[in-house]
């Protein structure tokens, strides 16, 4: 296991361009110069970010223009080498560093520490088309977390992406088979420990990444509230805090798509950003695994909606997402350490200095 990983996010439109090239082929192709571990770009269903503009796939007239999310992790040498370069690309967006672990090769037993509400948050990366046992590698990843009594899973899939520091990008007339997909898992850490083995022992080449968060409600019932965080660390450094929301595309708020209510309403509050990612599969607590299949009229697949904002911010925000999620979906909390906007490359808040903070 390397202990001292970090996660970089940038979330940013579509429609970027930058240099006479799109931002995501840019930001891909140097991740692929500098064979970056893992990294896995994603296309969202709809979001907002500082400017409230609204990008959704809910009306053909707005759907040029969806958001994107690219997700890098490696040592943190090999990331903090690449930051100067990714700001350089000129662009909107919002750029975050957090805390990872990340395990490779044969996975033995691992020891999780477990704090008062804290949990673990496992992402796994598998190949589109990856196999284990004639099944797709992402079913019977899922299938496995579900007997074990995790939380919940969501299944994310990649249009570009590296892994094991290889490029990999999907191609219309391609099998796509080595492409990155994510399927981020929820749950107690010491569950997630002992799931941790098997999962190793069913794929070829494991690549794992686990994050600590909060489990703040599952299934509509109130866990605990997002952890406080003070604006800033004991060096003056800013803090961060983030949100996901999972829950199936199905579920509803007084009629109305859970998702799609979640941004209308933390759109009008002013909260700074949102971003929906649509998975393909997965599950949450007892419902069984589900996703798209042939010859089905309603889609079963999970939404994930991410906030990320000052935890102020998220406070207000969560009491928002609390109302909402009455009935369905599991909340999470994470601290992040690090945050910065950026227009036109050149950066207009915050910072990518890690700020530290023991909770």
């Amino acid at each position: 296991m390397n202990e001292d990983c970090l996660k970089l996010t940038t979330y940013f439109g579509e429609r970027h361009r930058t240099d006479g090239q799109f931002v995501a082929d840019a930001l891909l192709d140097l991740y692929g110069q500098r064979e970056v571990e893992v990294s896995v770009m994603l296309r969202g269903a709809q979001g907002f970010g500082l400017k409230h503009h609204l990008r959704t796939d809910r009306q053909l007239t707005l759907s040029e223009d969806l958001p994107l999310v690219s997700v890098a992790v490696d040592s943190r040498a090999r990331i903090e080498r690449l930051l100067d370069d990714v700001t350089s690309i000129k662009r909107h967006g919002l750029i975050t560093l957090e805390r990872a672990r990340m395990l490779t090769g044969d996975i033995g037993v691992v020891s999780l520490p477990e704090e008062l509400h804290e949990a673990t948050k496992l992402t796994v990366y598998v190949g589109r088309q990856e196999q284990i046992a004639r099944s797709p590698a992402y079913i019977a990843v899922c299938d496995l977390l579900h007997r074990r009594g995790i939380a919940g899973a969501s299944v994310l899939l990649g249009v570009d992406g590296t892994a094991h520091g290889v490029r990999q990008r999907a191609r219309f007339f391609a099998r796509n088979t080595e492409v990155p997909m994510m399927i981020i898992a929820v749950g107690a850490g010491e569950r997630i420990a002992q799931v941790l083995p098997a999962l190793g022992g069913l794929l070829d080449r494991p690549l794992f990444t686990l994050e600590r968060v909060r489990v703040c409600k599952q299934d509509g019932q109130l866990v605990a509230p997002p952890t406080p965080l003070p604006t800033t660390d004991e060096h003056g450094l800013a803090m961060w805090q983030k949100l996901m929301i999972y829950a199936s595309e199905q579920a509803r708020h007084e009629g109305r798509p859970l998702h799609v209510e979640l941004v209308r309403r933390l759109r009008e509050s002013g909260a700074s950003g949102a971003t929906c990612l649509r998975g393909v599969w997965g599950f949450h607590g007892d419902h069984p695994p589900h996703g798209d299949r042939l010859l089905q009229l309603r889609r079963h697949v999970p939404v994930v909606t991410i906030l990320v904002d000052t935890p102020e911010r998220i406070s207000r925000s969560f009491k928002l997402v609390d109302e909402l999620t009455d009935q369905a979906g599991l909340v999470t909390s994470e601290m992040v350490p690090a945050m910065a906007s950026l227009s036109d490359g050149e950066r207009q808040h915050g910072g990518l200095r890690l700020a530290r903070h023991h909770f």
